[in-house]
């Protein structure tokens, strides 16, 4: 079976900069797992898995566009303590969720005040060109309640 909409994709990856520096790697855990077609991944990985099958490996470099965007100066932000959770315990270059009225959003302390905390909304990899390695370790159809749920079920995905 072949990556496809509507299927539910195992795969591991290896994430690195453009220099070669390890992000992050998914060997030595369980595979990542993804109901294909939902949104569940960036444009680049997506484009370099559509139509591969079990076994296959590849390997992509991803532009920002096509991975998380450039970075935005618009998302840096000074915000009222009051929409964090511990807000006394955050330190610059922490990574924490704040309440908005489109729900929860993660965020970047920059830097933390009496009352106030600014931070950056970008996306940490944003702006940056990455290089994904992608071995897919196996493609399968979704049931109906995967795809009515909108996420994988079972190994490697939600248990509910």
């Amino acid at each position: 079976m072949q990556v496809a909409k509507d299927c539910v994709v195992r795969f591991h990856y290896t994430l690195k900069a453009v220099d070669g520096t390890l992000i992050e790697s998914s060997e030595g855990a369980q595979p990542l797992a993804i109901l294909w077609g939902h949104g569940g991944l960036i444009a680049g990985v997506e484009r370099a898995l559509e139509g591969r099958s079990a076994g296959d490996s590849v390997e992509v470099t991803v532009s920002p566009e096509d991975g998380y965007g450039e970075r935005r100066d618009d998302l840096f932000q000074r915000l009222p303590k009051k929409y964090f959770r511990n807000p006394d315990k955050l330190r610059p270059g922490m990574v924490t969720e704040i309440r908005t009225e489109r729900g929860p959003r993660v965020v970047t302390v920059v830097k933390t005040g009496m009352t106030v905390i600014d931070v950056d909304g970008n996306h940490p990899l944003a702006g940056q060109t990455l290089q994904f390695a992608l071995q897919v370790v196996d493609v399968r159809e979704a049931t109906a309640e995967e795809i009515d749920h909108g996420h994988v079920h079972g190994d490697g995905g939600h248990h509910h």
